[in-house]
């Protein structure tokens, strides 16, 4: 049997920016190896989802983690392409900027 997939919680203030992304699909890519986790926004948080995403964010490793520890400003990345988003690029620009609002 396999178990199903517990969703992720998240901040309700973050949960309220992101809510665009309720029924849509975002993939964060990693350029090292061309293919990341999948998501969508459920009524308990993020949790896995499957099929074509609507937006792609593509970035190394090392820039994800600078963008986490804000050592890096999403900006920077992006207008130096080493933050890439595709597709849905408002979708993107949203989550983007949701992302870098949350206080961790």
């Amino acid at each position: 049997m396999i178990p199903l997939p517990i969703p992720l919680p998240i901040p309700w203030r973050l949960a309220a920016r992101l809510a665009s992304l309720q029924g849509r699909v975002l993939r964060l890519e990693l350029k090292e190896i061309g293919f990341g986790p999948q998501f969508t926004l459920g009524a308990f948080g993020l949790k896995p989802a499957f099929g074509k995403p609507d937006v792609t964010i593509r970035a190394s490793v090392a820039d994800y983690l600078a963008l986490a520890l804000r050592r890096e400003d999403p900006d920077t990345l992006f207008f130096s392409r080493r933050l890439v988003i595709e597709g849905e690029t408002e979708l993107g620009l949203v989550v983007k900027n949701a992302l870098d609002s949350a206080d961790w």
